[in-house]
């Protein structure tokens, strides 16, 4: 099940989401995020400032047409304070900016790397579970919800905070009266963001899901455009995106639709407010009200309120709805970002693959007198190293590639098995082949070689170590392995093969290729073995890209090779150009060979024949004909595989 999907109600982003995401952000960036709230609370103080000194200005104009002075002097000298306050905003605002730009930018570098490395880290079961395209949501709408969170929410909302708080202790140190009305109008804005930013908050989580559905069914759909075109269906591929897209623009549209309601709201309700503390304070000021505030404590007694306060209100009551404003809107952004790390957080919190292995692979090399040892230079020889705890005796057993599956039991999950008391002895140089119906578990017994899964009940044993004790890394080392869904990353021909083994030399790589039967159309290539290939290959021939993943399997040169339906999918001319490749590949190895052509496995060693996960046939090809059962009825075609 994907994450954060809920049937029938809405998933909520986990508590605890944005006190996480703050944690994380502090640890690496505190001193940048300690010098950017400094130059926003100067920034911000330099807002109210301007308000206060145009007090200032109106009441020295006032005085001095009363005593008729020359104002030009006070007012000098209050201009210059203000614009110092201008500059220092200025200055301040160019440099919270560009330190929350560069701490955004480096915490999300920070955080795709941190995805990227645990992502490598999860068990092949994650994949199974989770679609392509909600994954590669995590690194684009999720990242970027982040991006706004940090980058706009963060410093708007202590922005708006710092001024708020800083204009209410000035409101209040002027005038409680005046300063009541502009707190009425800003509750209201406050429970009304309350209200639509609750309302909008859980479509915003849904309208991450959906945008992962529709990733996830673009992506499938470019890689099977193919498939689509050649089946006609490129309206039927059309009306499914429809579907999922019309549901994506219907939770969008809902939730963008409560969220932008709040700015228009709450800038009319400033209005109102402006026009009421306009009718009240022009009132006052007619009528020679007495005015309290902290100015008058401190003063000693009541005042009237003057013009230079009503005008200081009218600025401060703007500023302050308007930050009221910012700050509400603010919670969009919160809720998305909170929803894009609550997404990212789950795929934080999947535990990673687990390894208790100890038993390691090293090299070695070989005395005259047929003994070895452990060495570090590579020699292409290789000892599994055991450690016993018990004595604390450490043991080297040869690597040979000797497989032993013993009555093993597998499910993918707790409740169903797939495979049933699976028995199979690969001795070296053996090769053992698997056929049956798809879903028959051939592929599954190889997963649990590689140990991409672990076995319910009984025993693997590798060179007579089971293989639980051994470290995966190592083990899958030694295992090589050419899929029947060739996987080509873009980079030159060269590279691909050296994938297989990232220190071969250029000559072990011609080498390999030569084995793959790949050399030769490799060197007509335009640029040979540097040619570049993009798109998995796309400039390739089906055939060719299996040749070159039979390459990568021979550069690796591990002693166990895993075959699993190499060959199913091209054509019998390039099939016979494989089938020399993989044949040079198994010289001298242990052979796990997965086949729908059975032409391909009558040279095996020993042929299981598997049936809904269980073994219900094994031996060479002339006896299982001579049986005539299940093999001999597919052998003949009486029986299909599928």
């Amino acid at each position: 099940m994907p994450p954060m999907r809920m049937k029938g109600k809405f998933q909520k982003a986990k508590k605890g989401t944005l006190k996480r995401l703050i944690k994380m952000l502090w640890k690496d960036f505190k001193w940048m995020l300690i010098a950017a709230v400094i130059f926003i609370i100067l920034y911000s103080a330099g807002n109210i400032a301007s308000s206060i000194f145009i007090k200032n200005i109106s009441n020295t104009l006032d005085a001095s047409i009363k005593a008729g002075t020359n104002p030009w002097p006070q007012l000098t000298n209050i201009l210059l304070v203000i614009g110092g306050f201008y500059i220092v905003g200025l200055i301040s605002a160019f440099a919270y900016t560009r330190i929350m730009a560069v701490v955004t930018q480096k915490f999300l570098n920070t955080v795709r790397i941190k995805m990227f490395n645990h992502m490598e880290s999860l068990p092949i079961k994650y994949f199974d579970t989770h679609p392509r395209g909600d994954v590669m949501s995590l690194y684009t709408n999720d990242i970027d919800t982040i991006r706004q969170l940090v980058s706009q929410a963060f410093p708007t909302s202590i922005q708006a905070g710092v001024t708020i708080v800083a204009a209410i202790a000035v409101m209040l140190y002027f005038s409680l009266y005046l300063s009541l009305i502009v707190f009425g109008g800003s509750i209201l804005m406050i429970l009304t963001a309350k209200f639509v930013g609750g309302t909008s908050s859980k479509y915003f989580i849904k309208q991450q899901i959906e945008t992962g559905k529709v990733e996830g069914n673009i992506e499938e759909s470019i890689r099977g455009l193919k498939v689509i075109k050649v089946f006609n269906h490129e309206e039927k591929s059309q009306e499914d995106f429809a579907v999922i897209n019309d549901e994506l623009c219907r939770v969008s549209t809902t939730a963008n639709a409560a969220g932008n309601t709040m700015g228009p709201i709450n800038m009319n309700i400033g209005n109102i407010v402006y026009v009421v503390l306009a009718i009240v304070g022009v009132s006052f000021l007619i009528n020679n009200t007495m005015n309290i505030g902290i100015q008058s404590i401190f003063n000693g007694g009541k005042a009237p309120i003057d013009i230079g306060t009503l005008l200081f209100f009218f600025i401060a009551c703007r500023t302050f709805s308007n930050n009221v404003n910012n700050f509400s809107q603010q919670i969009t952004f919160i809720v998305m970002g909170q929803a894009g790390a609550s997404r990212i957080f789950e795929m934080f919190d999947e535990p990673s693959e687990t390894d208790e292995g100890y038993v390691t692979l090293v090299n070695i090399k070989y005395h005259e007198d047929g003994t070895f040892e452990e060495c570090e230079e590579k020699t292409r020889y290789y000892a599994w190293k055991h450690p016993h705890k018990a004595d604390g005796t450490v043991t080297y057993t040869e690597l040979k590639g000797d497989i032993v599956l013993d009555h093993v039991d597998f499910g993918y999950n707790a409740t169903t098995l797939v495979l049933h008391d699976v028995s199979i002895y690969a001795h070296p140089g053996q090769k053992i082949a698997f056929v049956g119906a798809t879903g028959a578990g051939k592929t599954t017994i190889t997963n649990l070689i590689n140990r991409f899964y672990d076995i319910a009940d009984g025993k693997i044993r590798y060179d007579g170590i089971n293989i639980n004790k051994i470290k995966k890394d190592d083990l899958r080392r030694s295992l090589g392995i050419v899929l029947q869904d060739v996987n080509l990353f873009t980079g030159t021909v060269m590279d691909n093969i050296r994938y297989g083994r990232l220190d071969a030399t250029d000559e072990e790589v011609y080498e390999a290729a030569k084995i793959a039967n790949a050399y030769d159309f490799i060197t007509r290539l335009p640029e040979g073995f540097n040619t570049m290939l993009t798109g998995d290959g796309a400039n390739l021939s089906q055939g060719q890209r299996q040749l070159i993943s039979i390459a990568r399997a021979a550069v690796a040169d591990t002693p166990v090779m895993i075959l699993d339906e190499a060959t199913s999918s091209i054509d019998t001319r390039t099939e016979k150009l494989v089938q020399k490749g993989t044949d040079k590949l198994m010289e001298g190895r242990t052979v796990f060979v997965i086949a729908h052509r059975l032409s391909t496995v009558q040279n095996s060693n020993a042929i299981m024949v598997l049936d809904h996960g269980r073994i219900i046939e094994r031996g060479t090809h002339e006896d299982l004909i001579a049986q005539k059962g299940t093999y001999y009825q597919l052998y003949t075609g009486a029986f299909e595989l599928e």
